[in-house]
Protein backbone atom coordinates (compact mmCIF):
# COMPACT_ATOMS: atom_id res chain seq x y z
CA UNK A 1 0.00 0.00 0.00
CA UNK A 2 3.19 2.30 1.09
CA UNK A 3 4.35 1.84 -2.09
CA UNK A 4 1.03 2.44 -4.13
CA UNK A 5 0.84 5.39 -2.57
CA UNK A 6 4.63 6.94 -2.67
CA UNK A 7 4.31 5.86 -7.01
CA UNK A 8 0.82 8.17 -6.74
CA UNK A 9 2.14 11.06 -5.19
CA UNK A 10 5.84 10.74 -7.65
CA UNK A 11 3.62 10.66 -10.52
CA UNK A 12 1.09 13.78 -9.03
CA UNK A 13 4.66 16.06 -8.81
CA UNK A 14 5.45 14.73 -11.86
CA UNK A 15 2.36 15.67 -13.42
CA UNK A 16 2.61 19.08 -11.35
CA UNK A 17 6.05 19.53 -12.54
CA UNK A 18 5.24 19.43 -16.59
CA UNK A 19 1.66 22.11 -15.91
CA UNK A 20 4.09 24.46 -14.37
CA UNK A 21 6.70 23.93 -17.38
CA UNK A 22 4.10 24.60 -19.42
CA UNK A 23 2.37 27.20 -18.10
CA UNK A 24 5.99 28.91 -17.81
CA UNK A 25 7.06 28.52 -20.95
CA UNK A 26 4.03 29.55 -22.50
CA UNK A 27 4.25 33.18 -20.44
CA UNK A 28 7.63 33.69 -22.04
CA UNK A 29 6.35 33.03 -25.67
CA UNK A 30 3.99 35.29 -25.35
CA UNK A 31 6.31 37.92 -23.68
CA UNK A 32 8.62 37.06 -26.51
CA UNK A 33 5.67 37.56 -29.12
CA UNK A 34 4.96 40.79 -27.54
CA UNK A 35 8.35 42.45 -27.57
CA UNK A 36 9.05 41.58 -30.96
CA UNK A 37 5.58 43.12 -31.92
CA UNK A 38 7.00 46.46 -30.76
CA UNK A 39 10.32 45.94 -33.23
CA UNK A 40 8.12 44.61 -35.99
CA UNK A 41 5.87 48.20 -35.71
CA UNK A 42 8.44 49.65 -36.20
CA UNK A 43 10.45 47.62 -38.61
CA UNK A 44 7.25 48.61 -40.53
CA UNK A 45 7.10 51.66 -40.67
CA UNK A 46 11.23 51.87 -41.53
CA UNK A 47 10.29 49.14 -44.14
CA UNK A 48 8.08 51.66 -45.75
CA UNK A 49 10.14 54.91 -45.03
CA UNK A 50 12.59 52.82 -47.26
CA UNK A 51 9.90 52.19 -50.08
CA UNK A 52 9.08 55.43 -50.69
CA UNK A 53 13.20 57.01 -50.33
CA UNK A 54 13.90 54.01 -53.16
CA UNK A 55 10.80 55.56 -55.33
CA UNK A 56 11.91 58.69 -55.34
CA UNK A 57 15.39 58.34 -55.37
CA UNK A 58 15.56 59.15 -59.38
CA UNK A 59 14.29 62.68 -58.58
CA UNK A 60 17.20 62.85 -55.78
CA UNK A 61 14.68 63.24 -53.31
CA UNK A 62 15.33 59.69 -52.05
CA UNK A 63 19.18 60.03 -51.93
CA UNK A 64 19.02 62.92 -49.50
CA UNK A 65 16.90 60.74 -47.18
CA UNK A 66 18.67 57.87 -47.84
CA UNK A 67 21.94 58.18 -45.18
CA UNK A 68 18.74 58.76 -42.55
CA UNK A 69 16.89 55.52 -43.60
CA UNK A 70 20.19 53.31 -42.92
CA UNK A 71 20.71 55.29 -39.57
CA UNK A 72 16.92 54.05 -38.86
CA UNK A 73 17.58 50.54 -39.93
CA UNK A 74 20.85 50.11 -38.19
CA UNK A 75 19.59 51.42 -34.64
CA UNK A 76 16.30 48.92 -35.60
CA UNK A 77 18.85 45.94 -36.16
CA UNK A 78 20.94 47.08 -32.74
CA UNK A 79 17.40 47.46 -30.57
CA UNK A 80 16.31 43.81 -32.37
CA UNK A 81 19.81 42.30 -31.30
CA UNK A 82 19.73 43.51 -27.37
CA UNK A 83 16.16 41.84 -27.76
CA UNK A 84 17.38 38.77 -28.53
CA UNK A 85 20.07 38.55 -26.16
CA UNK A 86 17.11 39.03 -23.23
CA UNK A 87 15.73 35.41 -24.74
CA UNK A 88 18.73 33.62 -25.25
CA UNK A 89 22.39 33.21 -26.38
CA UNK A 90 24.02 36.48 -27.87
CA UNK A 91 23.73 37.44 -31.33
CA UNK A 92 27.18 39.32 -31.71
CA UNK A 93 26.85 42.48 -33.89
CA UNK A 94 29.41 43.47 -36.84
CA UNK A 95 31.48 45.68 -37.48
CA UNK A 96 29.64 49.32 -37.19
CA UNK A 97 27.76 49.15 -40.84
CA UNK A 98 28.27 51.98 -43.70
CA UNK A 99 25.69 54.86 -43.91
CA UNK A 100 26.49 55.91 -47.46
CA UNK A 101 23.95 54.63 -49.86
CA UNK A 102 27.33 53.34 -52.21
CA UNK A 103 28.92 51.41 -49.53
CA UNK A 104 25.70 50.29 -48.00
CA UNK A 105 24.97 48.84 -51.29
CA UNK A 106 27.56 46.16 -51.26
CA UNK A 107 27.94 45.70 -47.54
CA UNK A 108 27.06 42.18 -46.78
CA UNK A 109 25.44 42.87 -43.08
CA UNK A 110 23.23 45.69 -44.22
CA UNK A 111 21.66 43.56 -47.03
CA UNK A 112 21.05 41.23 -44.37
CA UNK A 113 19.66 43.94 -42.03
CA UNK A 114 17.24 44.62 -45.13
CA UNK A 115 16.41 40.81 -45.44
CA UNK A 116 15.67 41.03 -42.03
CA UNK A 117 13.65 44.33 -41.91
CA UNK A 118 11.18 42.67 -45.01
CA UNK A 119 11.14 38.74 -42.90
CA UNK A 120 9.82 41.05 -39.46
CA UNK A 121 7.73 43.57 -41.04
CA UNK A 122 5.69 41.19 -42.23
CA UNK A 123 5.91 37.42 -41.10
CA UNK A 124 7.47 38.58 -37.55
CA UNK A 125 4.31 41.48 -37.35
CA UNK A 126 2.27 39.03 -37.89
CA UNK A 127 3.03 36.35 -35.75
CA UNK A 128 3.80 39.25 -32.94
CA UNK A 129 -0.61 40.20 -33.37
CA UNK A 130 -0.95 36.62 -32.83
CA UNK A 131 0.73 36.27 -29.41
CA UNK A 132 -0.89 39.65 -28.16
CA UNK A 133 -4.42 38.88 -29.46
CA UNK A 134 -4.98 35.21 -28.85
CA UNK A 135 -4.13 35.25 -25.17
CA UNK A 136 -6.71 38.36 -25.12
CA UNK A 137 -9.45 36.63 -27.06
CA UNK A 138 -8.74 33.45 -24.60
CA UNK A 139 -9.29 35.61 -21.75
CA UNK A 140 -12.41 37.18 -23.48
CA UNK A 141 -13.99 34.25 -23.93
CA UNK A 142 -13.43 32.06 -21.50
CA UNK A 143 -14.81 34.51 -19.17
CA UNK A 144 -17.75 35.13 -21.05
CA UNK A 145 -20.01 33.47 -18.57
CA UNK A 146 -19.65 35.77 -16.04
CA UNK A 147 -20.73 39.22 -17.97
CA UNK A 148 -23.09 37.70 -20.98
CA UNK A 149 -25.98 38.76 -19.34
CA UNK A 150 -25.08 42.52 -19.02
CA UNK A 151 -24.09 42.73 -22.85
CA UNK A 152 -26.71 43.67 -25.30
CA UNK A 153 -29.47 41.43 -26.39
CA UNK A 154 -28.33 41.42 -30.03
CA UNK A 155 -24.11 41.60 -28.99
CA UNK A 156 -21.81 39.01 -30.85
CA UNK A 157 -20.91 36.70 -28.46
CA UNK A 158 -17.78 34.82 -29.38
CA UNK A 159 -14.66 36.52 -30.28
CA UNK A 160 -14.70 35.68 -33.88
CA UNK A 161 -18.14 37.99 -34.72
CA UNK A 162 -20.52 35.21 -34.79
CA UNK A 163 -23.51 33.72 -32.95
CA UNK A 164 -25.47 35.49 -29.74
CA UNK A 165 -25.97 34.02 -26.09
CA UNK A 166 -29.63 34.17 -24.69
CA UNK A 167 -29.14 31.33 -22.31
CA UNK A 168 -26.40 29.84 -20.05
CA UNK A 169 -25.94 26.60 -22.17
CA UNK A 170 -24.69 28.96 -24.85
CA UNK A 171 -22.62 31.15 -22.71
CA UNK A 172 -21.06 28.22 -21.59
CA UNK A 173 -20.46 27.20 -25.22
CA UNK A 174 -18.51 30.33 -26.03
CA UNK A 175 -16.01 29.68 -22.65
CA UNK A 176 -15.29 26.30 -24.32
CA UNK A 177 -14.05 28.10 -27.44
CA UNK A 178 -11.55 30.14 -24.72
CA UNK A 179 -10.57 26.83 -23.70
CA UNK A 180 -9.88 25.93 -26.95
CA UNK A 181 -7.72 29.59 -27.56
CA UNK A 182 -5.81 28.84 -24.41
CA UNK A 183 -4.65 25.20 -25.76
CA UNK A 184 -3.80 26.79 -28.80
CA UNK A 185 -1.55 29.12 -26.82
CA UNK A 186 -0.25 26.78 -24.27
CA UNK A 187 0.40 24.15 -27.49
CA UNK A 188 1.77 26.78 -30.19
CA UNK A 189 3.33 29.80 -27.86
CA UNK A 190 6.40 28.35 -27.94
CA UNK A 191 7.17 27.27 -31.56
CA UNK A 192 5.54 30.55 -32.47
CA UNK A 193 8.10 32.54 -30.49
CA UNK A 194 10.93 30.79 -31.96
CA UNK A 195 9.67 30.99 -35.57
CA UNK A 196 9.51 35.10 -34.77
CA UNK A 197 13.30 34.93 -33.13
CA UNK A 198 14.92 32.93 -36.25
CA UNK A 199 15.29 35.78 -38.58
CA UNK A 200 17.21 37.67 -36.50
CA UNK A 201 19.45 35.34 -35.10
CA UNK A 202 20.22 33.79 -38.62
CA UNK A 203 20.63 37.59 -40.27
CA UNK A 204 22.01 40.08 -37.67
CA UNK A 205 24.62 37.85 -36.27
CA UNK A 206 27.87 38.88 -37.29
CA UNK A 207 29.58 38.23 -40.39
CA UNK A 208 32.39 34.89 -41.73
CA UNK A 209 35.18 37.09 -40.48
CA UNK A 210 33.34 37.61 -36.92
CA UNK A 211 32.64 34.33 -36.90
CA UNK A 212 36.23 33.31 -37.59
CA UNK A 213 37.12 35.16 -34.39
CA UNK A 214 34.87 33.61 -32.28
CA UNK A 215 35.75 30.46 -33.86
CA UNK A 216 39.32 30.82 -32.41
CA UNK A 217 37.68 32.14 -28.93
CA UNK A 218 35.52 28.93 -28.65
CA UNK A 219 38.59 26.47 -29.95
CA UNK A 220 40.36 28.41 -26.80
CA UNK A 221 38.40 27.73 -24.35
CA UNK A 222 37.29 24.28 -25.22
CA UNK A 223 41.18 23.97 -24.99
CA UNK A 224 41.33 25.61 -21.45
CA UNK A 225 38.05 22.97 -20.41
CA UNK A 226 40.61 20.18 -22.20
CA UNK A 227 43.04 20.99 -19.57
CA UNK A 228 40.92 21.50 -16.92
CA UNK A 229 39.59 17.97 -17.38
CA UNK A 230 42.74 16.48 -17.76
CA UNK A 231 43.95 17.80 -14.72
CA UNK A 232 40.76 16.67 -12.62
CA UNK A 233 41.43 12.86 -14.02
CA UNK A 234 44.87 13.09 -13.21
CA UNK A 235 44.10 14.07 -9.08
CA UNK A 236 40.98 11.23 -9.55
CA UNK A 237 44.03 8.97 -10.80
CA UNK A 238 46.18 10.07 -8.29
CA UNK A 239 43.94 9.66 -5.67
CA UNK A 240 42.25 6.44 -6.35
CA UNK A 241 46.13 5.23 -6.46
CA UNK A 242 47.02 6.96 -3.51
CA UNK A 243 43.88 6.02 -0.89
CA UNK A 244 43.13 2.66 -2.53
CA UNK A 245 46.02 0.69 -4.08
CA UNK A 246 49.12 2.14 -2.22
CA UNK A 247 47.61 1.17 1.22
CA UNK A 248 47.05 -2.29 -0.19
CA UNK A 249 50.25 -2.85 -1.10
CA UNK A 250 52.14 -1.34 1.98
CA UNK A 251 49.24 -3.39 3.82
CA UNK A 252 50.49 -6.31 1.72
CA UNK A 253 54.45 -5.74 2.75
CA UNK A 254 53.44 -5.67 6.42
CA UNK A 255 51.47 -9.10 6.60
CA UNK A 256 54.61 -10.40 4.71
CA UNK A 257 57.21 -9.16 7.37
CA UNK A 258 55.39 -9.85 10.42
CA UNK A 259 54.68 -13.75 8.53
CA UNK A 260 58.20 -14.12 7.89
CA UNK A 261 58.80 -13.85 11.30
CA UNK A 262 56.09 -15.68 12.68
CA UNK A 263 56.93 -18.66 10.42
CA UNK A 264 59.63 -20.18 12.99
CA UNK A 265 57.63 -19.87 16.25
CA UNK A 266 53.94 -20.08 15.09
CA UNK A 267 53.47 -21.34 11.38
CA UNK A 268 49.40 -21.21 12.23
CA UNK A 269 49.75 -17.43 12.59
CA UNK A 270 52.14 -16.85 10.04
CA UNK A 271 49.82 -18.73 7.04
CA UNK A 272 46.64 -16.77 8.59
CA UNK A 273 48.82 -13.47 7.62
CA UNK A 274 50.06 -15.18 4.66
CA UNK A 275 46.10 -15.10 3.53
CA UNK A 276 45.65 -11.64 4.75
CA UNK A 277 48.22 -10.66 2.30
CA UNK A 278 46.95 -12.68 -0.69
CA UNK A 279 43.46 -11.43 -0.13
CA UNK A 280 45.11 -7.55 0.45
CA UNK A 281 47.29 -8.32 -3.14
CA UNK A 282 43.89 -9.26 -4.57
CA UNK A 283 42.30 -6.25 -3.70
CA UNK A 284 44.94 -4.27 -5.10
CA UNK A 285 45.35 -6.03 -8.15
CA UNK A 286 41.32 -5.37 -9.14
CA UNK A 287 42.13 -1.61 -7.45
CA UNK A 288 44.55 -1.39 -10.43
CA UNK A 289 42.68 -2.94 -12.85
CA UNK A 290 39.94 -0.59 -12.13
CA UNK A 291 42.03 2.16 -12.72
CA UNK A 292 43.43 1.35 -15.87
CA UNK A 293 40.48 1.03 -17.28
CA UNK A 294 39.11 3.95 -16.51
CA UNK A 295 42.17 5.58 -18.10
CA UNK A 296 41.66 4.03 -21.39
CA UNK A 297 39.17 0.52 -21.30
CA UNK A 298 40.42 -2.73 -22.86
CA UNK A 299 37.34 -3.72 -23.90
CA UNK A 300 37.56 -1.19 -26.61
CA UNK A 301 40.62 -2.62 -27.81
CA UNK A 302 39.23 -6.31 -27.17
CA UNK A 303 35.42 -5.68 -28.61
CA UNK A 304 35.40 -2.49 -30.11
CA UNK A 305 33.02 0.27 -29.34
CA UNK A 306 30.00 -2.06 -30.01
CA UNK A 307 30.91 -4.17 -27.58
CA UNK A 308 32.13 -1.88 -25.04
CA UNK A 309 28.57 -0.47 -24.56
CA UNK A 310 26.83 -3.52 -24.54
CA UNK A 311 28.93 -4.67 -21.54
CA UNK A 312 27.62 -1.23 -20.21
CA UNK A 313 24.36 -2.26 -20.87
CA UNK A 314 24.57 -5.41 -18.96
CA UNK A 315 26.15 -4.04 -15.97
CA UNK A 316 23.40 -1.07 -16.17
CA UNK A 317 21.35 -1.31 -13.18
CA UNK A 318 18.60 0.08 -15.27
CA UNK A 319 17.47 -2.08 -17.98
CA UNK A 320 18.99 -1.00 -21.07
CA UNK A 321 18.37 -1.58 -24.54
CA UNK A 322 21.24 -1.20 -27.30
CA UNK A 323 21.49 -0.26 -31.04
CA UNK A 324 25.03 0.35 -32.52
CA UNK A 325 25.86 0.70 -35.99
CA UNK A 326 29.27 2.28 -36.81
CA UNK A 327 31.09 0.67 -39.71
CA UNK A 328 34.38 1.78 -39.46
CA UNK A 329 36.68 2.37 -36.61
CA UNK A 330 36.87 5.93 -34.56
CA UNK A 331 39.97 7.39 -33.59
CA UNK A 332 40.84 5.98 -29.88
CA UNK A 333 39.99 9.00 -27.97
CA UNK A 334 36.72 8.88 -29.49
CA UNK A 335 35.62 6.34 -28.87
CA UNK A 336 37.37 6.38 -24.90
CA UNK A 337 34.84 9.41 -25.13
CA UNK A 338 31.80 8.03 -26.20
CA UNK A 339 32.42 5.21 -23.95
CA UNK A 340 32.56 7.41 -20.65
CA UNK A 341 29.42 9.29 -21.68
CA UNK A 342 27.35 6.61 -21.82
CA UNK A 343 28.81 4.85 -18.59
CA UNK A 344 28.38 8.39 -16.66
CA UNK A 345 24.68 8.54 -18.20
CA UNK A 346 24.14 5.48 -17.46
CA UNK A 347 24.71 6.12 -13.58
CA UNK A 348 22.94 9.63 -13.47
CA UNK A 349 20.13 7.31 -14.83
CA UNK A 350 20.51 4.56 -12.28
CA UNK A 351 20.64 6.99 -9.44
CA UNK A 352 18.76 10.29 -10.83
CA UNK A 353 15.84 9.55 -12.89
CA UNK A 354 14.17 7.10 -11.53
CA UNK A 355 13.53 5.18 -14.75
CA UNK A 356 12.50 1.70 -15.62
CA UNK A 357 14.04 1.42 -18.83
CA UNK A 358 17.29 3.11 -20.86
CA UNK A 359 18.29 3.19 -24.74
CA UNK A 360 21.63 3.79 -26.03
CA UNK A 361 21.83 4.35 -29.56
CA UNK A 362 24.53 5.01 -32.20
CA UNK A 363 25.34 5.82 -35.56
CA UNK A 364 28.53 6.08 -37.29
CA UNK A 365 28.13 8.14 -40.47
CA UNK A 366 29.88 11.12 -42.44
CA UNK A 367 32.52 11.23 -40.34
CA UNK A 368 30.76 11.34 -37.61
CA UNK A 369 29.54 9.50 -34.70
CA UNK A 370 26.15 10.26 -32.94
CA UNK A 371 25.43 9.35 -29.39
CA UNK A 372 21.97 8.96 -28.42
CA UNK A 373 20.68 8.10 -24.24
CA UNK A 374 17.10 8.31 -23.62
CA UNK A 375 15.07 7.12 -20.38
CA UNK A 376 11.55 7.19 -19.37
CA UNK A 377 12.46 9.13 -16.13
CA UNK A 378 11.28 11.70 -14.23
CA UNK A 379 13.13 14.37 -16.22
CA UNK A 380 14.32 17.72 -14.74
CA UNK A 381 18.41 17.00 -15.05
CA UNK A 382 20.62 19.77 -14.14
CA UNK A 383 24.04 20.55 -15.50
CA UNK A 384 24.78 21.91 -12.21
CA UNK A 385 23.45 19.79 -9.76
CA UNK A 386 26.32 17.75 -9.25
CA UNK A 387 25.03 15.17 -11.73
CA UNK A 388 28.28 14.55 -13.96
CA UNK A 389 27.01 16.56 -16.86
CA UNK A 390 29.18 19.21 -16.65
CA UNK A 391 32.22 16.91 -16.55
CA UNK A 392 30.25 15.26 -19.61
CA UNK A 393 30.37 18.31 -21.80
CA UNK A 394 33.92 18.81 -20.85
CA UNK A 395 34.89 15.98 -22.61
CA UNK A 396 33.03 16.64 -25.26
CA UNK A 397 34.16 19.65 -26.19
CA UNK A 398 37.67 18.77 -26.05
CA UNK A 399 37.31 16.93 -29.08
CA UNK A 400 35.27 19.85 -30.98
CA UNK A 401 32.29 18.01 -30.22
CA UNK A 402 28.49 18.59 -29.26
CA UNK A 403 25.95 18.04 -26.32
CA UNK A 404 22.38 18.62 -26.46
CA UNK A 405 20.17 17.96 -23.49
CA UNK A 406 16.39 17.61 -23.41
CA UNK A 407 15.26 16.91 -20.16
CA UNK A 408 11.64 18.79 -19.03
CA UNK A 409 9.97 18.00 -16.01
CA UNK A 410 7.98 15.07 -15.92
CA UNK A 411 10.37 13.04 -18.15
CA UNK A 412 11.74 12.00 -21.00
CA UNK A 413 15.62 12.43 -20.49
CA UNK A 414 17.10 12.28 -23.86
CA UNK A 415 21.10 13.04 -23.68
CA UNK A 416 22.61 13.53 -27.71
CA UNK A 417 26.03 13.36 -28.37
CA UNK A 418 27.94 14.72 -31.90
CA UNK A 419 31.71 13.58 -32.40
CA UNK A 420 34.09 13.49 -34.88
CA UNK A 421 35.28 10.53 -35.56
CA UNK A 422 38.95 11.53 -36.50
CA UNK A 423 39.74 13.60 -33.28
Amino acid sequence: MATHQDTAATEGAGLKDVVVHTLSAAGTAIRQLASGLSTALLALLVLLWAAVTAVTSPVGVGLLMAPAVLRALHALAGKERARLDRWGPEVVSPDPPPTRLRLALVDPATRRELRWLVRHATLGLLLGLLGVLLPLLAVRDTTFPLYWQLAPEDATATSLGFGTAHSWPDALAVSLLGLGWIIIVLGLGPGTARLQLRPGRQLLAAGPDVDLSLRVAELTATRAAALDAHAVELRRIERSLHDGTQNRIVSVTVLLGAARRMVARDPAGADELLERAQSAAEQALAELRAVSRSILPPVLDDRGLAGALSGLAAQSAVPCTIDVDVPERCAAAVEATAYFVVAEALTNIAKHSGAHNAAVTARGRGGRLRLRVEDDGRGGADEDGGSGLTGIRRRIAALDGNLTLASPPGGPTTLEVDLPCGS
